[in-house]
């Protein structure tokens, strides 16, 4: 059973045995490339289904697919590195998609240091409550 980062916090020495146990850090971006940098969208327009999400995630689940809660691990650079395990991602609903789609919650272990991105990791922008 996979806990979201929201409910079970254990704060730095978690990081440190989540990366001692699965191995690794995040990977860097390519040499010369520089990553993307990240915007920022207001919480109020994010799609519908992104607030389903982001309420889903704070109660802790159920999720509609078996891969949200999974490790996000961050190979595209373009969020702030961070240690392996530190990020999560959650599937955003695409009506009428067969599939999972490309839109996508991320979280970073902070409380609500939420990322979505509607491309498939190519962009990202945090989540702003505060407009």
């Amino acid at each position: 059973m996979r806990f979201p980062p929201r409910v079970a916090r254990f704060g730095a020495a978690a990081a440190v045995l989540s990366a001692l146990l699965v191995g690794g850090s995040v990977s860097a971006p390519p040499a010369g490339a520089a990553p993307a940098a990240v915007g920022h969208i207001c919480y109020g327009d994010l799609p519908s289904q992104a607030h389903d999400t982001l309420d889903l995630i704070e109660q802790g689940g159920p999720y509609p697919f078996e891969q949200d809660g999974a490790v996000f691990q961050n190979r595209e650079g373009i969020l702030p590195s961070r240690s392996t395990g530190y990020y999560h991602e959650y599937t955003v609903i695409t009506p009428g998609s067969d599939t999972r789609g490309a839109r996508r919650i991320v979280t970073g272990e902070d409380y609500q240091e939420d990322y979505y991105t509607a491309d498939h990791y190519a962009s990202f922008d945090l989540v702003d409550r505060g407009c």
